[in-house]
């Protein structure tokens, strides 16, 4: 029966798929043996690379008996207001799309940001987020803190330094680019990188669309949209639902969004766009667990204990509720001089129940951002220069309560404070033959008025950075048509953030000093086979003073201090390498991508009392980072698509006694997509890794380890329809 059932299918696309499945299956095999033989020994980065070259060495000359082969998608980013391809632009910035984000399943940033190299997000619990670039985690205890966020080229970052990141569902996202190293020359205040979120274009006629996924845990998603473009008109409005049960006890999480983006051409020289979202979120935090907890039963929440209560008897929660709205308009004087301005206005209602207290706010913030661009060409030198500033005000007064079994007890703290911001900076880009230089420059100050209300006869205090210059030059050049190599210094800023100043502890810390560091990076891009392979490698060495980490009191409770020095040297190396078969052949296309990061942070001149841990490894920062994959098209619309992901074992806290094991993560989806429709099936976590995600950084009482979710699978079913 097996000799019949093999020449039936002889020479069929079933029995293709099979052969070519059976190979990659063989060759990610042996990656999955390798890494877990290994996975406790710094050998693995050496067999982790050999691997990686060997993969694409077997794909590139399988590729050369192809009949026909196609170039790689160019990739195209408006970092630092470049808006052109990435090839050509003097910074390391990764994009984001939905190729990637529709590898895994839906409702979620973690795994496509973690295939990123120098990039992590992490999830504590389902729906709460903690983004690292190049080791910034060092300050988020929770939330994003020391990134720059942007939608749509206006800041969504709050006027006191916090963004809720958790508030967006990935459906909203057309792409997101992530610029790593301080962006302060462009984007204001921060050291911890910059990331550019973007509304979904519409294309052009109308459309409906509606989805559907179920998944392991109670995952369940729903979305429908509603879009129309046309050539100076366009609408994309979206309803997304989703909520899971959660892996662990008491994580239950639900998010609704409904999303609005208008964009309309008032004429042959200006547009204009708006866009608003209304975001309602809920989840349970199950809080951190001891090692013997996590070892003994990692699947449940915090439990009580003689001194503290439990997170179900304290019914830990977040709710979160935000309506933003913001209004674009782009006015062209003339081809060489145009503007664009923007203004928003964000409203947050926040409500916490935590194990210690329960706080309350009602966040109100605006601001604004204006760029103007000059372009001039004389001769064989192109002259881009710009200019513009950035401004914003937030009121964001706290209330924070005892928390009495998941109920308001006795008023701890009434505090209001108010954060106003503003930058000003400039850019100027001379491109000459095979020379890009870029030159930039900003302004910025901040101040933050705060007034403990509930302390009588209190006044108001008020803190005032001093105003500093933060440059940036970055050079290009293009030695050949295949080659570009880059390499920038940049500064940058980054005061405390009003919920760093603000701590849970209920102390206003006035000692809290600014970061300041020096990014030195150089890099190199590298095009072969007509395109079709593509590497990237970047080397750097960020020097960071006044680092500001978190400690914790013994009921949890979190603090700030700076921590001297740091010195955070990394090398990145991405490899992408796409392939197209015949027209004969049922194959459309394979892509295969490694990604691979090695990260060497250490403090300096970091003492705590009598505790010197200057030369420790940085908290909450993997030694190195592994990704790869291969996503497979076929012509009649079947796709599969297979990940792989290893973190490096990474220390707890700055003594570094206390380390976090490396684990290694395999994902896998496939499914038929046509015009009208998509079904899809997938898995994560195929191996059944255990795992911490998302760890609580200097926990007190040891209670470090929040578990991710073991195997999970996941199916779904989207429906388009076009008019």
């Amino acid at each position: 029966m097996a000799a019949k059932i093999g020449i039936f299918y002889e020479n069929t696309p079933i029995n293709l798929v099979y052969l070519l499945v059976l190979q990659v299956i063989g060759r990610l095999s042996t990656i999955v043996k390798c890494c877990l033989a290994v996975r406790a020994s710094s050998i693995i980065m050496n067999r982790l690379l050999i691997i990686t070259f060997t993969l694409f060495s077997g794909v590139v000359l399988h590729a050369q008996v192809a009949d026909s082969v196609r170039e790689l998608n160019e990739v195209v980013v408006r970092a630092y207001a470049y808006n052109r391809s990435l090839d050509d632009v003097p910074a390391t910035v990764n994009k984001v799309g939905q190729i990637e984000l529709q590898r895994f399943a839906a409702g979620t940033f973690v795994q496509a940001v973690n295939t990123i190299p120098g990039a992590r997000l992490e999830e504590r619990s389902p729906g709460s987020y903690r983004i690292s670039v190049r080791g910034s985690t060092l300050r988020s205890p929770f939330g994003v803190r020391n990134v720059k966020v942007y939608w749509n080229e206006l800041p969504l970052t709050d006027p006191g330094g916090n963004t809720y990141f958790n508030q967006l569902d990935p459906a909203m996202i057309g792409s997101m680019e992530i610029i790593k190293g301080p962006g302060s020359s462009l984007y204001g205040a921060g050291t911890g990188g910059v990331l550019l979120l973007e509304s979904i274009k519409p294309k052009i006629g109308h459309a409906l669309h509606a989805g559907l996924q179920l998944g392991s845990f109670g995952n369940e998603l729903y979305s429908f949209s509603f879009e129309t473009g046309k050539e100076k008109f366009s609408q994309h409005t979206q309803v997304l639902h989703h909520q899971a049960d959660g892996y662990r006890d008491h994580t239950r999480m639900s998010r609704d969004v409904v999303n609005h983006a208008f964009q309309v051409d008032i004429s042959e020289d200006q547009s204009l766009k708006t866009f608003i979202f209304y975001s309602d979120l809920f989840y349970e935090t199950p809080g951190g667990l001891t090692l013997n907890e996590f070892n003994d039963n990692p699947r449940q929440a915090r439990p009580s204990t003689m001194m503290f209560p439990g997170a179900v008897q304290q019914n830990a929660r977040v709710h979160l509720q935000s309506f933003y709205t913001g209004v674009s308009h782009e006015y062209r004087f003339s081809k060489k001089l145009q503007n664009k301005t923007g203004v928003y206005g964000n409203l947050v209602k926040f409500e916490n129940a935590a194990i210690r207290n329960f706080d309350h706010r009602n966040e109100q913030s605006l601001g604004a951002r204006s760029v103007t661009v000059f372009n001039h060409q004389i001769n064989d030198v192109q002259l881009t220069a710009l200019g513009g500033g950035e401004f914003q005000w937030g009121f964001l007064p706290t209330k924070s309560y005892e928390n009495n079994n998941g109920e308001e007890g006795l008023l701890l703290a009434d505090d209001e404070a108010s954060v106003l911001q503003y930058s000003i900076f400039g850019q100027a880009e001379l491109r000459w033959k095979k020379v890009n230089l870029t030159t930039g420059l900003s302004y910025n100050a901040q101040r933050l008025t705060f007034h403990r209300l509930s302390d009588v006869g209190s006044e108001p205090e008020q803190l005032n950075y001093d105003p500093v210059f933060m440059p940036r030059v970055a050079l290009l050049v293009k030695p050949t048509n295949q080659l570009r190599i880059f390499g920038s210094i940049s500064s940058g800023f980054s005061p405390p953030t009003l919920a760093e100043i603000n701590a849970s502890n209920g102390i206003f810390n006035l000692e809290l000093e600014p970061e300041r560091g020096v990014n030195y990076e150089l890099g190199a891009r590298v095009k072969l086979f007509e395109n079709r392979l593509r590497m990237e490698v970047t080397a750097y060495d960020f020097n960071l003073r006044e680092t500001i980490v978190i400690r914790r009191d013994e009921d949890g409770a979190e603090f700030f201090v700076n921590a001297g020095k740091t010195d955070q040297q990394g090398i990145e190396l991405a490899l992408q390498y796409a392939m197209e078969l015949s027209e004969t052949n049922f194959i459309n296309d394979v892509n295969l991508w490694s990604n691979y990061s090695r990260n060497r942070y250490r403090f300096k001149d970091y003492i705590k009392d009598e505790d010197d841990f200057s030369g420790n490894e940085l908290t909450g920062t993997p030694g190195y980072v592994w990704s790869a994959g291969v996503d497979v098209t076929l012509r009649s619309g079947i796709y599969v698509r297979l990940t792989n992901l290893y973190t490096d074992a990474l220390p707890l806290n700055d003594a570094n006694t206390i380390y976090a094991d490396s684990y290694y993560l395999v994902g896998a989806r496939a499914g038929y997509q046509h015009k009208r429709f998509e079904v899809y099936l997938g898995g994560e976590n195929l191996l059944d890794e255990r795992y911490s995600l998302g760890n609580d950084l200097n926990a007190a009482g040891g209670r470090y380890y929040n578990v991710a979710a073991g195997r999970s699978f996941y199916g779904g079913v989207k429906v388009n329809v076009s008019f």
